[in-house]
């Protein structure tokens, strides 16, 4: 399949690139038409991306689909491979339907005497190393692409952000740029293993993944410098402390991205490079990685309940729902991986409705400190409602697309951790204390003297939320929607974990 004279897959990467080309052409004193710009060129790699998931047909024997291949570095085997996997399209989606609504909601006169243009074009430069990520089948394409991906959120903070949007920028830099090191440093260790056993270097995921025998000390070393690298992108306990300093400080619209998008990047890491390449010593260091994950769960749901700024409340949220997601995938049971799979999505959905509907709070208060709220509910139901709904899916409400995800974690889990999914399920019990909590504290009680200010949102603004509301409930009702494309994946990661494949979890599933 191709697309604009181009393979599928190399045409929608480049879509958000060549907008913000064309961006950068027009005259950045006309906001209003950079912003209608990127809007479209975002949805044409939406449209684009419903058109291969059409015609997504992901098998056992064929679960990369639309490859292609061409040759970069010929010394050292590197190529620009892409191909789509189940778990790469659904990844994609999100990026792709998520990016329109950030770019509709930017606003086109930034605070900082900063330009509107910027923000846009940054913004379509995140969306195009994100796609690349979650497509790259190359291992060294996939590094650089994961390292490009600090440059757009890096100005997007550091120039648009908050008062102390330069300290934010510098530790979220420096976090990433040592995780891409120690990547770094471990993806040339894999080099010069591959080459030591087949006789020619590679860095083809699929052939990593099936012609090479990792194991021993040599590949613990180079297990735990992906590891890292992914547990701070994820971020997992305890490497997350750069999160809520960059939620705090980045617009709303960046820390959808960030948050709702590009994190995914370190648990989709997990599962395309960890335990495909490294089975054995994935094993290994599973029960550390459920501790973790389980310790991020609690610590992070209690520090949520901490805060008094909204943005860092969500942030430590986020970190609590990415300990859910790990605990399902090193549980190493297809339900619960698939569970882990359904759960980043649906954190992605919820992430971005929340941050979205605190923009409005924001814009019109100033500040997102839970204190200099009350009384929202009377003054704006429309916020208040779209409030309450996102965060009941953050809370994983039956329905809602998180709950299908958490529950089978938990399920999974309990098969093969019965005491870590215990403990992990009380952070059901803190999730709805930090929601409820909040919701009251900001909607609850009588109109402040700002807060009668308010206007609601208008329907043209409701239009734009419509979207992200509608697909948390159709995640939610229709679960087997994202599980299907990511089943031939779990089934071929269960043979390499060494782990036998379960019935089809639900009906209608692959047999």
């Amino acid at each position: 399949m191709s697309g604009f004279g181009f393979p599928a897959l190399i045409a929608l990467i480049l879509i958000p690139l060549v907008t913000a080309v064309i961006l950068l052409i027009l005259p950045k004193e006309n906001a209003a038409l950079i912003k209608k710009v990127a809007i479209s060129g975002s949805l044409v790699a939406l449209v684009y991306t419903v058109f291969l998931g059409i015609g997504f047909a992901s098998s056992i024997d064929t679960p990369v689909q639309y490859f292609v291949s061409y040759p970069w570095i010929r010394g050292f085997g590197i190529t620009f491979a892409f191909g789509m996997t189940g778990l790469g399209l659904l990844m994609v989606a999100l990026t792709a339907f998520l990016t329109p609504i950030v770019l509709a909601l930017t606003d086109t006169s930034p605070t900082n005497g900063a330009s509107a243009r910027g923000a846009f074009v940054w913004l379509l430069l995140a969306q195009f190393c994100a796609l690349g990520v979650f497509l790259a089948r190359d291992l060294f394409l996939f590094y650089v692409l994961f390292e490009a991906m600090l440059v757009p959120i890096y100005f997007l903070i550091g120039r648009y952000g908050g008062a102390k949007r330069a300290q934010a920028a510098t530790k979220f830099l420096i976090y990433g740029l040592f995780g891409g090191l120690v990547m770094l440093v471990a993806l040339i260790g894999l080099y010069v293993s591959a080459r030591s056993q087949l006789g020619f270097g590679t860095f083809d995921m699929d052939v990593l993944s099936s012609a090479i025998d990792l194991s021993g000390s040599t590949a613990v070393w180079i297990f735990l410098g992906f590891a890292l690298a992914f547990a701070i992108k994820a971020p997992l306990i305890p490497f997350h402390t750069w999160l809520p300093d960059s939620a705090e400080q980045a617009p709303v619209g960046t820390s959808v991205m960030l948050i709702g998008v590009l994190d995914k990047v370190g648990t989709f890491g997990m599962l395309v490079v960890l335990l495909p390449i490294f089975p054995v010593v994935s094993a290994q260091f599973a029960p550390l990685f459920i501790v973790l994950a389980v310790a991020g769960i609690i610590y992070a749901a209690l520090i949520a309940i901490a805060q008094t700024d909204m943005r860092r409340l969500l942030a430590y949220v986020s970190i609590s729902h990415f300990g859910f997601i790990v605990l399902g995938i090193f549980a190493f049971t297809e339900i619960a991986m698939t569970g882990a799979i359904v759960y980043m999505v649906a954190h992605g959905l919820a992430t971005a409705g929340m941050f979205l509907i605190l923009g409005e709070l924001i814009e019109r208060r100033g500040t997102a400190n839970v204190s200099d709220f009350g009384g929202v509910a009377k003054v704006a139901p429309r916020i208040a409602g779209i409030f309450l709904f996102s965060g009941l899916a953050t809370l994983a409400l039956p329905g809602l697309a998180g709950f299908v995800g958490e529950i089978m974690v938990l399920i999974g889990a309990y098969q093969r951790y019965q005491v870590a999914a215990v403990i992990a399920a009380l952070g059901l019990v803190l999730a709805a204390v930090y929601v409820l909590w909040m919701y009251q504290r900001v909607m609850g009680g009588e109109p402040t003297s700002q807060v009668t200010k308010f206007q609601d949102l208008r329907t043209s603004r409701i239009l734009v939320f419509a979207p992200v509301l509608i697909a948390l409930v159709v995640v939610g009702v229709l679960p087997q929607a994202v599980i299907a494309p990511v089943q031939p994946e779990i089934t071929q990661l269960q043979t390499s974990l060494g782990v036998a494949p379960a019935e089809p979890l639900l009906a209608g599933g692959s047999e």
